[in-house]
């Protein structure tokens, strides 16, 4: 009798369903769980995406708007040497952004030129910079304009680099540098460098922009004639024995 009674009681699956039961609700929830957080962790993404964004573009307008200062500006001598501000101009130096952030230009400013005095190579000539503008990008329009971003603007002005009078705070060429960055929500941080250049001296208030960087440089060296549109195209061959171009 004791024997049979193990038997059953080995047999017997009492229970069992309650285990089941209980696995299925762990991978459920986990399952879940798992679900949630991919969805806010693709939330959170596109939300920084989406920051990231808004911040170039507003760094992009804030060239726009602060080249428009620098162009009416007879002597560049005087934006390069702190004299003369844009008309962008926020009233303190330690400002709290819109997204509540505090902000301290000044230290910020030097450490834009720290960073830039450790790799740029001109010596004597390394961009100089001064803070030109700054402000919250929705006070960048002016009174009566509302604009809801709440971006903030510092843009800075150097010396063009390439202009070898070894006096950083001296504009000989009509070529400076204008450097813009954004700071928003989330972390998201832009910054937009151009080199600003005059026109002939008969037109000063108008100028022409191009973006900073290796083109430029080309383009500011390059001396050959280009086609000129509607005219016959030049065929030429390339002489092994010279090594140039001959024309047919």
């Amino acid at each position: 009798m004791t024997i049979r009674r193990m038997l059953n009681a080995g047999r017997d699956d009492r229970g069992s369903g309650l285990i089941i039961a209980l696995i299925a609700t762990v991978l459920l929830t986990s399952l879940g769980v798992g679900l949630v957080m991919l969805s806010t962790t693709e939330g959170a993404i596109a939300s920084n995406y989406r920051a990231g964004n808004e911040t170039l573009y507003a760094a992009d307008a804030a060239i726009e708007r602060v080249v428009q200062d620098v162009l009416l500006v007879p002597r560049w001598n005087d934006i390069l040497t702190g004299t003369i501000q844009s008309g962008f101009v926020d009233n303190t130096l330690t400002p709290t952004t819109p997204f509540g952030q505090p902000l301290n230009l000044t230290t910020i400013t030097s450490e834009l030129q720290a960073q830039t005095d450790a790799w740029a190579p001109w010596g004597a000539n390394n961009p100089q910079w001064h803070l030109f503008a700054y402000g919250p990008l929705s006070e960048m329009m002016g009174t009566g304009v509302s604009l809801e971003n709440q971006t903030y603007i510092a843009v800075w002005v150097s010396d063009d680099p390439a202009e070898i009078d070894d006096n950083p705070s001296a504009d000989s060429n009509g070529v400076i540098t204008v450097m813009a960055q954004a700071i928003g929500p989330h972390g998201s941080q832009r910054s937009v460098e151009v080199t600003v250049a005059k026109t002939d001296t008969s037109e000063i208030e108008r100028g022409q922009i191009a973006q900073r960087g290796q083109e430029e440089l080309n383009q500011r060296a390059r001396k050959a004639a280009v086609q000129l549109p509607g005219k016959t195209l030049t065929v030429m061959d390339l002489s092994l024995g010279s090594g140039g171009m001959v024309i047919r």
